[in-house]
């Protein structure tokens, strides 16, 4: 049996750009603002808005990948866990923070909105065709045709060989 459950999904816009620094160790620990929004209808039917904020902070490569690619505005998909902490503030009184830890992050958009559409999950790379910096350079590039979408691949294609 489970000892217990603590996991968050967010789905949200940065409301500023990530803050990356790094640990005496050398661990990246990147912290963002994450804005939700839900809409409810009131009782006169009109559409209701409201906004949460979530401080949310990545750790060593997910921290890295995440102060490279997300920018103010990037749309982004989180999964992690609740994490409470308080501390005693410069005029003696305790501060308490609520911030969600990511496990995995998935970037969503466009480039236009800054998301770039690649992810990353437990510190993987995220999956993008080039850094910005370098996009540029390949849509510049002249496009290769498309290969056929049917091949016949005869006979001889066994189910063994499909990967999955």
């Amino acid at each position: 049996m489970a000892r217990g459950i603590n996991k968050v999904i967010l789905v949200g816009n940065l409301g500023d750009d990530p803050e990356t620094k790094y640990t005496q160790g050398g661990m990246a620990v990147t912290s963002v603002r994450l804005a939700t929004t839900t809409v409810r209808k009131d009782r006169e039917g009109t559409n209701q808005e409201k906004t949460e904020w979530h401080r949310v902070k990545f750790f060593g490569k997910l921290a890295e990948i995440a102060g490279e690619y997300l920018r103010k505005g990037s749309q982004v998909y989180v999964e992690g866990r609740i994490s409470y902490d308080e501390f005693q503030g410069q005029d003696g009184q305790k501060r308490y923070y609520t911030d969600i830890i990511v496990d995995e992050m998935q970037m969503l958009g466009g480039r236009g909105e800054g998301g770039g559409g690649g992810g990353g999950s437990r510190g993987d790379r995220p999956q993008r065709s080039a850094p910005p910096q370098r996009q540029e350079r390949q849509e510049s590039a002249p496009r290769r045709e498309a290969a056929p979408a049917s091949r016949d691949f005869g006979d001889d294609f066994a189910d063994d060989d499909i990967p999955f």
